[in-house]
């Protein structure tokens, strides 16, 4: 959370940086350092069928009743610690540039899904069986969500009350920038990344 919490005020964008929480220790937390915590997470969107969205929708009314409105909001991921303040500004550059209502990283992924595979009944086949002799080379990337921030336009997400609108854009991102940390194999995963970037960084020195 302090990588998250480090990168949105480096970025010098915002006008209020909070963290979102129903625990008074990650309060503490935030608070130490440099986010606030104006108000508590409510309990249906601090359990565990509670949806993203909701918890954004949430904050930006709970700012409106204490007449404080936005035009833009960040939701940024206390699970993605490869965040940084500059990938947040383009994204943001983005978002106005284009006049887009979401801009979001995404990775492309590393392996063609079109040449994905299922099991039922303890077999194994593929998912779109008209791809088995298609050259990787020859199939369209795909990509998915880098799970590190969302870059909304308040006034189409209230409207729309989702994340990812008609009207969204994206960040392309390589994989070595991203790490989604929700499993022990994650965190050994970042670990691994965290020592290339800064073997990357000493090397340029």
């Amino acid at each position: 959370m302090a990588y998250s919490i480090e990168a949105a005020l480096n970025s010098n964008l915002f006008d209020e940086v909070m963290v979102s929480t129903d625990d008074q220790q990650i309060a503490e937390i935030a608070l130490q350092y440099g986010a606030k915590v104006p108000f508590f997470r409510s309990p249906n969107n601090a359990n565990d069928f509670a949806v993203l969205a909701d918890v954004v929708k949430e904050v930006v009314l709970n700012y409106s009743q204490m007449n404080k409105e936005f035009s833009n909001v960040c939701c940024i991921l206390p699970t993605a610690p490869f965040v940084t303040s500059s990938i947040i500004a383009v994204a943001f550059n983005q978002l106005i540039k284009d006049g887009l209502d979401t801009v979001i990283p995404i990775l492309e992924f590393s392996f063609p899904i079109q040449r994905s595979l299922k099991i039922e009944n303890d077999k194994v086949s593929m998912v779109w069986p008209k791809n088995l002799n298609s050259r990787s080379q020859d199939l369209e990337p795909r990509y998915h969500d880098a799970g590190q921030f969302y870059w909304l336009k308040i006034s189409s997400f209230l409207r729309e009350n989702k994340l990812f609108m008609p009207n969204s854009g994206a960040i392309i991102i390589s994989a070595l920038h991203a790490q989604d940390i929700d499993t022990e194999t994650d965190w050994k995963l970042a670990e691994i990344k965290f020592k290339l970037m800064r073997n990357d960084q000493e090397s340029n020195l």
